[in-house]
């Protein structure tokens, strides 16, 4: 039956492999159950399997001879099954730890979520778990829900349904084991659902278990990715999502509940106000949304107002905080000279050129603008929000 709901899905199911020639044939075995389109693709194997694939003549199998990555063999399944004509494609890894049987559980998903990434959920509280699994998953699972908002109970599960035509333009730069959290971190930033669906997962014995994971190289790689991506997030996507959500509507709720029907005092708002705002022009680009918060926690301030106040430094924003910075510097430092230069003109090759007046002029317009934003949201809270608690 699963055969047919596989070939009605227009769906196969790709099974990256390298040197797993112990576990190989039956995990081959258990797919072929339940799909004919299977795509395999040999990771420069010099083990045994390459005369186990060919015991499979109706098999579509890539074999290239140096090993390049996971990641590497996944993005290349991809492409072979985008010019198969397929739309959705299973991943299923070839060390036995995945079972096959379990994939019903992906189709019966993807009838009701066929517009997402669903990524097969193991149970890691079992007993015979190893101890550094458990701990990438905690550390990969927390990474991905402040970079995406997402909260996903298994995000290095290899086990996975990919709609194909959603991460077709995705451009990836990874090539190891770290492409599965950059796939689902870059999809989610797409719009692409991400959801998950509960599966089996099977440990064997220390001394009989096959792992190609190098736990300090790789979790060194998979470190610097979220590295990146976290500051990506921080400068770049959640303020256009703030940006994307921001309506009439939207903007009348925050206003209600964290200005007028708030238990903070008016001097708190104010204050959080201000930190935001001068947070966001304060010349310390890449850092000023982490040091917003950090003084917010440490000043007891209101985290949600400072985030929102600090988002003045939106993309669209920033040439006009890079000039009026540098403009405010010439005047500071009596150099009117430095300022005959037009708004198009200031870039950050521009501000490297002239760091010292784009500095002070950065921290004094900060101030000002923090001193003019807290006058304004007093008067606003003076004028509003007494008359709205009577």
């Amino acid at each position: 039956m699963y055969i047919n709901k596989l070939e009605y899905k227009n769906c196969c199911v790709i099974i990256p492999t390298y040197n797993n020639c112990k576990t190989l044939d039956n995990v081959i075995t258990g797919v072929l159950k339940f799909s004919d389109n299977i795509i395999i693709v040999n990771d420069g194997s010099t083990d045994e399997t390459e005369s186990i694939l060919k015991k499979y003549k109706n098999l579509h199998i890539l074999s290239y001879p140096d090993n390049k990555g996971k990641g590497y063999a996944l993005r290349k399944g991809f492409e072979s099954a985008l010019e198969k004509g397929f739309e959705y494609a299973i991943t299923i890894d070839s060390d036995g730890q995945h079972s096959p049987d379990d994939i019903p559980a992906f189709i019966d998903k993807l009838e009701t979520e066929p517009e997402a990434i669903i990524v097969g959920a193991r149970n890691m509280n079992k007993e015979n778990i190893p101890g550094k699994s458990s701990f990438g998953h905690k550390f990969s699972n927390f990474w991905f829900r402040f970079e995406t908002g997402i909260k996903l109970p298994d995000t290095q599960s290899g086990y996975r349904l990919y709609p194909l035509k959603l991460i077709e333009n995705i451009r990836f730069f990874t090539k190891k084991f770290e492409f599965e959290i950059e796939v689902l971190v870059r999809a989610a930033w797409k719009s692409v659902k991400i959801t998950s669906v509960p599966i089996n997962v099977f440990y064997a014995s220390k001394e009989k278990r096959i792992s190609h994971f190098r736990p300090i190289r790789d979790f060194i790689r998979v470190s610097i990715l979220n590295s990146i991506l976290v500051f990506i997030a921080i400068l770049y996507v959640k303020p256009f999502a703030f940006l994307k959500h921001l309506n009439k509507r939207s903007v009348k709720e925050f206003i209600n509940k964290n200005l007028l029907y708030t238990k903070d005092s008016n001097i708190k708002i104010v204050l959080s106000v201000m930190l935001g705002v001068f947070m966001g022009i304060a010349p310390v680009w890449g850092y000023q949304l982490i040091i917003a918060i950090m003084l917010a926690f440490i000043f007891k301030l209101n985290k949600l107002i400072v985030i929102v106040a600090a988002n003045i430094s939106i993309p669209p924003m920033i040439p006009l905080i890079l000039y009026l910075s540098y403009i405010t510097g010439g005047l500071i430092l009596n150099n009117p000279g430095g300022n005959n230069i037009e708004f198009s003109g200031i870039t950050l090759e521009f501000v490297k050129d002239n760091l010292i007046q784009y500095i002070v002029g950065s921290i004094f317009f900060g101030i000002i603008s923090s001193l003019c934003f807290g006058l304004f949201t007093f008067i606003f809270l003076k004028l509003f929000r007494k008359k709205r608690i009577n």
